[in-house]
C-alpha cells in the first residue's frame, strides 16, 4: 500500500469514499486498484507490470540487477547473488514513500502547501505521484573519487529513472556494487510535463568523447521529446539545455515502446543517435545528429508494416536492426539505411506461422549480440475459433548462421565469452551436430593466436574443443538426473580417483551438457534421423578404438591449452605480487611454489615469467614462506595448480584465482563449474580482493 499519510486517517478517508454519495467519487475509488488493491469481490493483484534489467557489472558478481514493478506498484531491486537463487535488495516504492511523507509531499521547498488528504483530489494526487508506470537503466557512469591519502580510485554509478502517473521523473543514482539501501547515493525529481506518459527510455550520446544523457517521454496522446537530466552529483556527466521535443502532435497515437540506438553515419563522418517508438501499427523514427550549427533533428514514419497495433518492439544495438510484432504472428525486420541526408528503412515480414503454425505473439525480444529472436506466443485460431485455454511458450529463432557467429567472435572487441554466450551458443550447437569443428574457423582461429596472442583466443580454443569433446562421446543409457538406489561408500583418502575430483566433477557436468544439448538439437529430427546421427555403439569394435583414440587427442589438446591459460594468469597473479609486496614480505599467496611450478617444466620457455621470477625472488631473500595444513600443521607443497596435498594426505582444492589453498568449507564456484574460487576475508588487501573478484581464466564465467 503506497504512503499518502498517517495509517488511521488513511483508512478513515477510505471509508469515506467508499460510502460518498458523489458516483463520482465512491465509483471512481472503488474501481481504481491504485486507492483500493485490495479489491474485495476483484481478482488478487498478482504478477508483474514491467521489469528493466541494468548493465552487466552492476552486482556483487558482476551480473545484471532486475528492476521489477508489481500489479499492486511495488517498485523492487533484485540481485541473482547465489546461482539460481533472486534476493530483493531494496524497496524504492517504501523509500521514496518515505521521502514524500518526509517533505509533506510537496517536490520543493517554494511548493504551496497543498488540501487536506480528506480532499479526494488530493488523495488521488498523492497517489498518482509515487505510482510507477515505467523504469529503466542508463549506462554504467565512472568517476574518480579521492581517498583520504590523495589516492583516486574508480568508483561506477548507474542511474535508474522511475516514471509515474503524474509525469514526474524520479532519477536514482547508485554505487556499485549495488548492495542495498546504502549503496543509493541519490534521488532527484524532474517535472517532465507530459500529460498521460506511458514509455520512458534513456538517451545516450557521444560526441568528441564527451557523453551526453537525457529521457526520452512518450504519451498515451501521442508526443515525444527528450528531457535534460542534470545531476551535480555525476562528474563528467552531460545533457541537454533544454528539452528537445521529437513529435508534438496530439494524435491520439499512443507511444508504446521506444529504442535508442547509437550508429555511425557514413556520410557524415561522426556519431549518432537514432530512436525508434512505437505508436500504433507504425514506427516513428527520429535521428538526432550533433554538428557544429546544433543538434540536428530529422523524423519520419514508416508505416504499412501492420494492420494491428504493434505490441512490442525490440533492436540490435549493434547494427540498428528493429524488431516489431503484432498479435497476428507477424514480425517485422526494419534495416536502417543511411542516406546523404538522413536514412530510410527496408523492412522484411517474418510469418511465425511457417514456423510455430498459427500463433498469437505477445512479446519478443532480441538477444545482447543479435544471435537470437526470443517470442512469447500462444495458440492462434484453429477453424475459425479460439482456443479454450492459453498456454504461453517462448519460442527462439536464430537470426544468424554459424559462419556469421564465428566472425563475430573472431573480431569481437569484448573479449569475453560469458558477455556473448548467444553467439557461442550457435557455435556449440553447429560442432554438436557436426562431430568436428569446420576448418576454416580452426585456421582462423590459429592465425588469430599466432598473431595476438590473447587469452580470449586461447579461451575460445579450449570451448571449442571441449564442445568437439562432449560431441564424440556416447549419450548415457540412463537418465542423468534420476538418483541410483546403490549405497556404495568409500573411504576418501584410499579414493583411486581422489586425485583428480574437479576433473570428474567437471566430466559429469560435461556429459549432463552433452546430454541436454544433443536433446536441443534432436528436438526437430525423426528418431530413426537420431538414431543414423549418433556414434558407434560398444559393440563396434571396428570404429570403437579410433573413437578412443581422437577422445585421447583431443583431450591431450584440452590438458594443453589449460596449461596455457593457467600460466598465463600465474604471471599475472606473480606481477601483482612483486608491484604490492616488500622485501621478504609474507603474503597468503605461496609466491615461492608458483615460481617453482612455472620453472618446473623444461619445454616451457617464456623470457617474461623468468625475468619476474628473477625480480620476485630477489624480492623474497631466500625466504619460502610455505603454506600449513590446518589439520596437522604440515607444509603444503606445490605440485599441483589444482590441489594440495599434505603430507599426512589431507587434501585442500586450491582457489584458481590466487592460487591459495581453500582451507575452509565454503567456497566460491565458476558458473560452469570449471574451477573454485575462495571467499575474500576482511584481512586480504585490496589487491587480493580485486584478484579474487576476476571471472574464471577458462570461460570468462562469472564465480558463484
Amino acid at each position: 500500500i503506497l504512503q499518502v499519510g498517517p495509517k488511521k486517517e488513511v483508512a478513515e478517508c477510505k471509508e469515506k469514499f467508499a460510502s460518498s454519495v458523489d458516483p463520482t467519487v465512491s465509483q471512481t475509488f472503488m474501481l481504481d486498484r491504485v486507492f483500493n488493491p485490495e479489491g474485495k469481490s476483484l481478482p488478487p493483484m498478482r504478477g508483474f507490470k514491467y521489469s528493466s534489467w541494468s548493465p552487466l557489472g552492476c552486482d556483487a558478481n558482476g551480473r545484471c540487477l532486475l528492476a521489477a514493478l508489481t500489479m499492486d506498484n511495488r517498485l523492487t531491486i533484485h540481485a541473482n547473488l547465489n546461482r539460481l537463487q533472486w534476493v530483493q535488495l531494496v524497496d524504492l516504492t517504501e523509500i521514496y514513500g518515505e521521502r514524500l511523507c518526509e517533505a509533506s509531499y510537496k517536490l520543493s521547498k517554494a511548493d504551496t502547501p497543498r488540501g487536506e488528504l480528506e480532499d479526494f483530489s488530493e488523495f488521488q494526487r498523492r497517489h498518482s505521484m509515487q505510482t510507477p508506470v515505467r523504469m529503466e537503466w542508463s549506462g554504467i557512469c565512472t568517476t574518480q573519487q579521492v581517498k583520504h591519502n590523495n589516492e583516486c580510485r574508480d568508483v561506477g554509478s548507474v542511474l535508474l529513472a522511475v516514471l509515474f502517473e503524474n509525469s514526474n521523473i524520479a532519477v536514482w543514482q547508485f554505487q556499485l556494487p549495488f548492495l542495498g539501501k546504502e549503496s543509493i547515493t541519490s534521488c532527484n525529481t524532474i517535472e517532465s510535463g507530459i500529460s498521460s506518459p506511458s514509455v520512458l527510455s534513456w538517451w545516450e550520446y557521444e560526441h568528441n568523447n564527451r557523453k551526453m544523457s537525457g529521457l526520452i517521454v512518450g504519451s498515451a496522446f501521442g508526443p515525444v521529446k527528450i528531457l535534460p537530466v542534470n545531476l551535480k552529483a555525476v562528474k563528467g556527466y552531460f545533457t541537454l539545455r533544454q528539452p528537445v521535443v521529437l513529435w508534438q502532435e496530439m494524435d491520439q497515437l499512443p507511444v508504446h515502446s521506444i529504442k535508442c540506438i547509437p550508429l555511425y553515419h557514413p556520410y557524415q563522418k561522426c556519431s549518432c543517435s537514432l530512436v525508434v517508438a512505437a505508436r500504433g501499427s507504425y514506427v516513428f523514427w527520429c535521428l538526432l545528429l550533433i554538428s557544429k550549427a546544433g543538434l540536428n533533428v530529422h523524423n519520419s514514419h514508416v508505416t504499412g508494416l501492420h494492420s494491428l497495433p504493434i505490441v512490442s518492439m525490440t533492436a540490435d544495438k549493434q547494427n540498428g536492426t528493429v524488431y516489431t510484432c503484432s498479435s497476428d504472428g507477424k514480425v517485422r525486420q526494419l534495416i536502417p539505411i543511411f542516406t546523404d541526408v538522413a536514412l530510410k528503412f527496408e523492412h522484411q515480414l517474418i510469418k511465425l506461422s511457417e514456423v510455430f503454425g498459427s500463433v498469437r505473439t505477445h512479446g519478443i525480444a532480441v538477444s545482447p549480440c543479435g544471435a537470437y529472436l526470443a517470442v512469447i506466443t500462444t495458440e492462434g485460431m484453429t477453424n475459425g475459433l479460439h482456443p479454450v485455454n492459453k498456454n504461453y511458450q517462448v519460442q527462439f529463432v536464430t537470426l544468424k548462421t554459424f559462419e556469421e557467429a564465428a566472425a563475430q567472435l573472431l573480431e569481437s572487441s569484448v573479449q569475453n565469452l560469458f558477455r556473448q554466450v548467444d553467439l557461442t551458443d550457435l557455435v556449440r550447437w553447429k560442432i554438436l551436430k557436426d562431430k568436428h569443428i569446420p576448418q576454416f574457423l580452426q585456421e582462423a582461429l590459429d592465425k588469430k593466436i599466432e598473431s595476438c596472442g590473447s587469452t580470449y583466443f586461447w579461451r575460445f580454443k579450449l570451448f571449442l574443443l571441449r564442445i568437439l569433446y562432449q560431441s564424440m562421446q556416447k549419450a548415457p543409457s540412463e537418465v542423468m538426473w534420476r538418483p541410483s538406489h546403490e549405497d556404495a561408500k568409500i573411504l576418501i583418502s584410499d579414493s583411486p580417483g581422489m586425485g583428480s575430483t574437479e576433473d570428474d566433477q567437471e566430466e559429469g557436468t560435461s556429459k549432463r551438457a552433452s546430454k541436454q544439448s544433443l536433446c536441443d538439437t534432436g528436438k526437430g529430427m525423426d528418431v530413426d534421423d537420431a538414431a543414423d546421427d549418433s556414434l558407434p555403439q560398444s559393440s563396434d569394435i571396428g570404429g570403437h578404438e579410433p573413437m578412443e583414440e581422437k577422445l585421447l587427442e583431443i583431450q591431450a589438446q584440452i590438458e594443453a591449452v589449460e596449461m596455457h591459460l593457467t600460466r598465463e594468469h600465474m604471471k599475472r597473479v606473480l606481477g601483482e605480487v612483486y608491484l604490492h609486496t616488500w622485501i621478504t614480505e609474507n603474503t597468503s599467496i605461496p609466491t615461492r611454489g608458483v615460481c617453482d611450478f612455472l620453472m618446473s617444466d623444461d619445454g616451457y620457455d617464456d623470457r617474461t615469467a623468468r625475468v619476474l621470477i628473477g625480480h620476485i625472488l630477489k624480492k623474497m631473500n631466500k625466504q619460502t614462506f610455505p603454506e600449513h595444513c590446518s589439520l596437522c600443521k604440515e607444509i603444503l607443497p606445490f605440485t599441483d595448480r589444482k590441489q594440495a596435498v599434505c603430507s599426512n594426505g589431507h587434501i585442500w582444492l586450491r582457489c584458481f584465482l590466487t592460487y591459495q589453498s581453500c582451507q575452509s568449507l565454503v567456497y566460491r564456484r565458476c558458473l560452469l563449474h570449471d574451477s573454485i574460487a575462495r571467499h575474500p576475508t576482511p584481512e586480504d588487501p585490496e589487491w587480493i580482493k580485486r584478484l579474487l573478484q576476476g571471472p574464471c581464466t577458462f570461460c570468462d564465467s562469472p564465480v558463484f
